[in-house]
């Protein structure tokens, strides 16, 4: 059985991988889809949980704070998998605002959740994320810039959750004669 204390310890373990990272940047966007339901071991969808939500919702604002990037988290598919950001992040994106309030039950307990918590939310139907955390297969890879390269860390599972990490890098562009940045 998952316990919230379980997965507060997974989450600190798996946000400490992520701050390991060397391609972590200041501004980044860092894009949260999440099922709470299959965190407690439920089918996606059936068993939202606002615990599991909170606990999520917490880590990853102590994640904001200590490297800088912007928090994005994606709704379910009853809002189109829309994403919950801040009116600052969606203003320096130049994203267009969409109008809809997500609830546990259309939108999903995460989202609704960090709608609730966050100082001025907007929803936008779309972003191109820097990074990315797939909790409970929730299908994020629309959200994500267009190379997006697998992120094989330590920690793979939330309470019952399979998690997903990813990062975006840019395009390799050019011939054979190009010089790339690493």
């Amino acid at each position: 059985m998952t316990t919230i204390e379980t997965v507060k310890q997974d989450l600190q373990t798996m946000m400490e991988e992520w701050k390991n990272q060397d391609f972590i940047r200041d501004e980044g966007l860092f894009l949260i889809g999440c099922s709470t339901s299959e965190v407690v071991g439920e089918q996606i969808g059936t068993a939202g949980s606002e615990e599991v939500a909170s606990a999520i919702y917490e880590a990853m604002k102590k994640f904001q704070q200590e490297t800088g990037v912007s928090l994005a988290f994606q709704c379910c598919e009853h809002l189109n998998r829309a994403i919950v950001l801040e009116r600052k992040v969606q203003e320096r994106l130049q994203i267009p605002e969409v109008n809809a309030i997500p609830q546990p039950q259309a939108g999903g307990s995460m989202a609704s959740h960090a709608y609730q918590q966050m100082d001025d939310p907007v929803l936008v139907e779309n972003v191109q994320a820097d990074y990315g955390m797939d909790i409970g297969d929730t299908l994020i890879g629309m959200h994500l810039k267009p190379v997006v390269v697998p992120l094989r860390l330590k920690t793979k599972q939330l309470g019952n959750a399979h998690v997903t990490h990813a990062f975006t890098r840019p395009k390799l562009i050019g011939g054979e004669r190009a010089v790339h940045r690493k």
